[in-house]
């Protein structure tokens, strides 16, 4: 199995979508507690379905189980929390909602998941797929 990931922030719609177009990559799976944004206007969850399909061939899934609540979020961003303390609540979090068992393995294979931080290091996509892998096992995972 193959996970992409990619956040929006920092790209043009042009770099976004050109990213996107990769062998193998069949839908965006959107991780966003709200998929709303207006921090990329192409990426609101109406636009973007619509422009992953007509300019990648690709589906679009909003799936905010895998997206850290709002106090976890605000507690980091918001309030200037820790990377340590943020990556420990979600994992907890993730763990307890057991998202390896409730997420089919097919809406991540092949799937890109997707939020708002340019790179993965300090985001939440990246705990989600090392964590998926860490409980599935062969997972490989992409970062565009």
């Amino acid at each position: 199995m193959i996970v992409f990931t990619i956040g929006f922030a920092k790209k043009s719609a042009e770099q976004f979508f050109t990213l996107l177009k990769q062998p193998g990559l069949s839908r965006v799976v959107d991780i966003r507690l709200k998929n709303v944004s207006q921090l990329a206007g192409f990426t609101k969850k109406d636009d973007l379905r619509f422009f992953l399909k007509s300019i990648c061939g690709i589906d679009y899934i909003h799936l905010p189980e895998l997206a850290p609540n709002k106090s976890i979020l605000d507690d980091y961003k918001e309030n200037g929390g820790s990377w340590d303390i943020y990556k420990r609540a979600f994992i907890d979090l993730i763990n307890q909602r057991q998202v390896e068992n409730k997420v089919p393995h097919y809406l991540i294979d092949g799937s890109c998941l997707l939020c708002s931080e340019p790179t993965p290091e300090h985001c939440h996509r990246r705990l989600v797929a090392e964590y998926l892998r860490d409980r599935w096992g062969d997972l490989e995972i992409r970062h565009l």
